[in-house]
C-alpha cells in the first residue's frame, strides 16, 4: 500500500513537471521575429525562428510576406546551409515617395526552400528541431508596426499560416503573425519576452539604387540567444519545484504510514 501511494505521488509530480515545462514551450512554439522592435530609418537585422511542431513531417519551405504599403527599400539575407533563398520583387500598387525618389518596386516576399534530399542527408527542419533565418531590411519605415505574415510548409504538404493579428484582449491568437514594432509599443506580454533591447543593427552594403528599385545582397546576420537562455532558466526552475513537490509528497506519505502503525 505504501509503495503504491509513493508511486502515485511520484507520478503526480512527474505530470506536474511535464505540464510546467510544456507551458513555456507551448507559448514559444511558433514562428516569431527577433528583435521585434526597430528604429525608423535604420537597417535592422531580423531573425525568424522557425520550430517544427509536427511529430511526423519536416519543415521544407518558409515564405515571409514583406510590407507593400510601407515597403523596405532593400532586403539582404544570410545564407542558410541546405536552403535556397529567393527574394521576390513586385510593383507597388501605390508608389511611395521618399526624400530621394519615388519607389515603384520593392521586395514583396522572401522564400526559403530546403534543398532536395541526397543519399544519407536529411532535408528541411526535422521534428523537434528549429532553424534561424536572418535578413537585413531597411530603411525601416516611420510607421507604428509592420506585420510579417509567414507561411510554413511541411514535407507532407500541409501548410501553417502564421497570419493572425494580435487580439484586442492582449491574448495570443492561435497562429500569430510575426510583428515588427517601430513607433508603437509592443504588447506587455511581448515586452517581457523580447530577446533584445530593440536597437536596430546597421547592415553595411544594404541600400537602394537611384531609381528606387530594391538592391538584393547577401549580408551577415546577428542572432540573439537571450530568449533561449530564459527558456533554460524556466525549465530548471520547473525541475527544482517538481523535485520539491516529490519530496514533500514522500514525506507526507511516510508520516501517514507511521501514524497508521501507531
Amino acid at each position: 500500500m505504501k509503495k503504491s501511494t509513493i508511486a502515485r505521488a511520484a507520478a503526480s509530480s512527474g505530470i506536474a513537471l511535464a505540464l510546467t515545462l510544456a507551458a513555456p514551450l507551448a507559448a514559444s512554439a511558433h514562428v516569431h521575429v527577433d528583435p521585434d522592435r526597430a528604429a525608423p530609418g535604420s537597417y535592422s537585422t531580423l531573425t525568424f525562428k522557425v520550430p517544427t511542431e509536427s511529430a511526423t513531417a519536416s519543415t521544407v519551405r518558409l515564405e515571409v510576406d514583406l510590407p507593400t504599403d510601407t515597403p523596405f527599400g532593400s532586403v539582404s539575407y544570410q545564407p542558410v546551409a541546405g536552403w535556397s533563398v529567393q527574394v521576390v520583387e513586385g510593383t507597388l500598387a501605390t508608389p511611395v515617395t521618399t526624400d530621394d525618389s519615388t519607389v515603384t518596386e520593392a521586395p514583396t516576399q522572401i522564400i526559403w526552400t530546403a534543398d532536395a534530399a541526397t543519399a544519407g542527408a536529411a532535408t528541411g527542419i526535422a521534428p523537434g528541431q528549429f532553424e534561424l533565418f536572418s535578413i537585413s531590411a531597411g530603411p525601416i519605415p516611420d510607421t507604428g508596426s509592420i506585420a510579417l505574415p509567414t507561411h510554413q510548409t511541411y514535407s507532407d504538404g500541409s501548410v501553417v499560416d502564421w497570419v493572425d493579428a494580435p487580439l484586442a484582449s492582449g491574448a495570443e491568437p492561435e497562429h500569430p503573425a510575426p510583428v515588427l514594432y517601430i513607433t508603437d509599443a509592443p504588447p506587455v506580454s511581448e515586452e517581457g519576452a523580447a530577446g533584445t533591447s530593440g536597437t536596430a543593427t546597421v547592415s553595411p552594403g544594404a541600400g537602394s539604387d537611384s531609381s528606387g528599385g530594391a538592391v538584393v545582397t547577401q549580408g551577415t546576420a546577428v542572432v540573439d540567444s537571450s530568449s533561449s537562455t530564459v527558456s533554460v532558466i524556466v525549465a530548471i526552475a520547473a525541475l527544482v519545484l517538481a523535485a520539491i513537490a516529490l519530496v514533500v509528497s514522500v514525506v507526507a506519505v511516510t508520516r501517514r504510514s507511521g501514524q497508521g502503525r501507531a
